[in-house]
């Protein structure tokens, strides 16, 4: 157990020892706040009846973050090592590969929790100018991060296998990204499939992320979309375990 936490900690602590988990973090709360500063000038002329504490997490800021922002956080787990070197010495530790894999995606997992913490900060100032005590719900603040927390397990199980599958951390990110973005666009293929039925429609119908993200904001839980995530997560955790496992027989 020791053996994983150390796991654990040298992963996060590696995006804290290098200029790379700054830029991220920048980036990110770049775009938060340039997001909420965009929503804020426009709907000062053109009020809204919807909260802009929820119609963040429907503009293409909120979902560019998450796209590109999981690729740069994994695309380093295993394919640094390898280029590095120091892949070996990581395989040789006291722990299976499945924990190998379940200690990064942990580190990856909180560093990017870590990444949305100033989001806080930007609904407690729409708060204070709005006057709005149900900006900062606690329920629908709790709802609204494990909605980002489960979709963001998915992309960062995503980046943790193809980082797994290549000694570029290039060539990681880009197909991390693609196969991200083909899953977030075939959330706009459900309006085409609603007067359908059959196996396809529902598959479809089960991948709106935007909509299971809006239901989030709203302090909404379905069981449907949690199940839908942690299957996706588990299952892209278990290519990776695969993957590395794989070196036994090389």
């Amino acid at each position: 157990m020791q053996a994983f936490i150390a796991l654990v900690r040298r992963e996060l602590g590696s995006f804290f020892k290098s200029w790379t988990g700054y830029v991220i973090i920048a980036g990110a709360m770049f775009l938060i706040g340039f997001s909420f500063w965009s929503m804020l000038e426009a709907f000062n002329s053109d009020p809204t009846p919807i909260p802009i504490t929820q119609l963040f997490y429907e503009t293409l800021y909120f979902w560019l973050i998450l796209l590109v922002v999981s690729p740069l956080i994994t695309m380093r787990t295993f394919a640094l090592e390898k280029s590095s070197g120091t892949y070996e010495t990581l395989m040789t530790t006291p722990v299976g590969d499945a924990q190998v894999v379940l200690a990064k995606f942990i580190g990856a997992l909180l560093f990017y929790l870590i990444l949305w913490l100033p989001l806080l900060a930007c609904i407690g100032v729409v708060r204070y100018y709005s006057h709005d005590p149900t900006a900062l719900d606690p329920a629908t603040i709790g709802t609204t991060y494990l909605g980002i927390g489960l979709i963001g397990s998915v992309y960062l199980s995503l980046g943790i296998f193809t980082s797994a599958m290549t000694r570029s951390q290039i060539i990681a990110a880009m197909f991390s990204f693609a196969v991200g973005i083909t899953l977030f666009m075939l959330s706009f293929l459900g309006s085409a499939f609603a007067t359908k039925t059959g196996w396809e429609a529902q598959f479809i119908a089960h991948l709106a992320l935007v909509e299971h993200m809006r239901d989030f904001a709203q302090g909404i839980v379905d069981s449907r979309p949690v199940v839908l995530y942690l299957t996706l997560t588990s299952f892209f955790l278990f290519l990776s375990w695969k993957s590395v496992e794989s070196r036994r027989w090389k």
